[in-house]
């Protein structure tokens, strides 16, 4: 009885087996949809590229004030060397005060702003990104994304400070004063 089981149902499974239509090949694309495959990612780029290039210009009826100007002429210009091979370029912009921005493919066109701590900063309000530069290092971040798209940027003049500070480095204020002998 078992045997005749057994048979029974390994005929069955190969009758099931046999009944399949073999698998058709996979179609292959069109010469049509391999072109428009291949232009998507050109667009995308283009898209990028076209949503990280600045406006030509700030509203002119943006008026920066005289401390703002003074921070902007403390601003290192040219292009900054950063960590990990990365660059920043800093570029005057023709309105006083004004400067491109550019690391990669975005760019940002900033202006100073404010600082009650010292440093200077420079910010696009449109796009969301902020220039932090200290006396050390300047840092490239983006307030929309929560990061930093560029970090341990060095102008010379800031390789300079950074090794003063090696050598001197800053009193530390909640340290007790050295004692003077007397």
């Amino acid at each position: 009885m078992k045997v005749l089981f057994a048979s029974f149902l390994i005929a069955s499974l190969s009758a099931a087996a046999f009944a399949q239509e073999p698998a058709k090949p996979a179609a292959k694309p069109t010469r049509a949809e391999t072109k428009k495959a291949l232009a998507k990612p050109a667009a995308s780029r283009r898209q990028a590229i076209e949503e990280n290039t600045p406006v030509e210009e700030n509203d002119p009826a943006d008026k920066l004030n005289a401390a703002e100007l003074d921070v902007a002429k403390r601003v290192y210009t040219g292009e900054i060397k950063c960590e990990l091979g990365a660059h920043v370029k800093v570029t005057p912009r023709r309105r006083e005060g004004y400067f491109l921005v550019s690391a990669g493919l975005n760019r940002f066109v900033m202006h100073p702003v404010e600082s009650k701590t010292g440093a200077i900063r420079l910010e696009d309000t449109v796009r969301g990104a902020l220039w932090l530069q200290l006396g050390n290092k300047s840092m490239l971040m983006s307030q929309k994304e929560g990061r930093r798209l560029a970090d341990e940027c060095q102008s010379p003049e800031q390789v300079k400070f950074a090794e003063e500070m090696k050598t001197r480095p800053p009193v530390n204020l909640l340290e007790p004063a050295p004692k003077t002998a007397q």
